[in-house]
């Protein structure tokens, strides 16, 4: 069975003129982009010059809601009333559905940011939530999941169509979450060990930890993160790595969780 499967990068973080990661040549190697709606990053001119280039280059449109946490890039952990934090996604999910249609595109699916998401991921009730509330603005949206943890049997019991993501650059926990930032080796910054390592999972239907555990998954989507000095030879090196094992880069299509 042919193997296919899905690249995707967070992007629009820039802020003003300040600049973050190369989205123009991300956007040439990737499927789908996951653009921040100016709450941990970016601004209402980044957000607008990132999805034209995503319509320009046929890449898929993702909302990429975070926590209010501008100078802590969303890293951060905060804490708020589930209906706030519902209101927090419904809010970016509206600005990033306007600057697309803006743009000449739509957005087509939903991926939580840094500390929103890491919470998420370990907090069913929490990725419930935030998910709700992108639905409720956004029915049709296919929810990115970090796979294997809460944020995927959250999107299970919603019913709703999810794309089931792994990290390239990124080490993980052997519950399928990934390694602390602040702990060595949680991210991997050369671009021959990323792609070796993406090539093993995908082929091997799985999760492999840093401990060598294999957890079984499906694997609809690669996050490539833009915001590393090594990100778009990252990239590059995971999309040949995958071409010449005989994978198919297509975006993802959303399914059952």
């Amino acid at each position: 069975m042919a193997h296919q499967v899905d690249l995707n990068a967070d992007m629009g973080e820039s802020f003003g003129p300040w600049k973050m990661g190369d989205d123009a040549a991300l956007l040439k190697i990737v499927t789908s982009a996951n653009v921040a709606c100016g709450i941990h990053a970016g601004d209402w001119d980044v957000m607008a010059t990132t999805m034209a280039q995503a319509v320009e280059n046929g890449v898929g449109i993702g909302a990429h809601p975070g926590f209010a946490d501008l100078h802590g890039f969303g890293r951060q952990r905060m804490h708020y009333p589930l209906p706030s934090l519902q209101n927090l996604i419904r809010y970016q999910v509206g600005a990033a559905q306007a600057m697309a249609r803006a743009a000449g595109g739509q957005v087509r699916h939903l991926k939580l940011h840094g500390a929103l998401a890491n919470m998420a991921s370990e907090d069913q009730a929490m990725a419930r939530a935030c998910y709700e509330a992108a639905l409720s603005v956004a029915p049709d949206l296919i929810i990115m999941v970090l796979a294997g943890t809460a944020q995927q049997r959250a999107a299970r019991e919603l019913g709703c169509p999810v794309a089931c993501e792994i990290f390239a650059d990124r080490a993980y926990n052997d519950d399928a979450t990934l390694v602390d930032r602040s702990l060595p080796g949680a991210v991997i910054h050369d671009p021959d060990r990323a792609a070796a390592r993406m090539v093993k999972m995908v082929k091997a239907g799985a999760i492999i930890t840093e401990s060598g555990k294999h957890i079984p998954t499906r694997i609809d989507t690669i996050c490539l993160h833009g915001d590393t000095p090594t990100a778009v030879s990252i990239a590059a090196g995971v999309r040949r790595a995958l071409q010449e094992s005989g994978v198919e880069l297509k975006q993802f299509a959303g399914g059952p969780a």
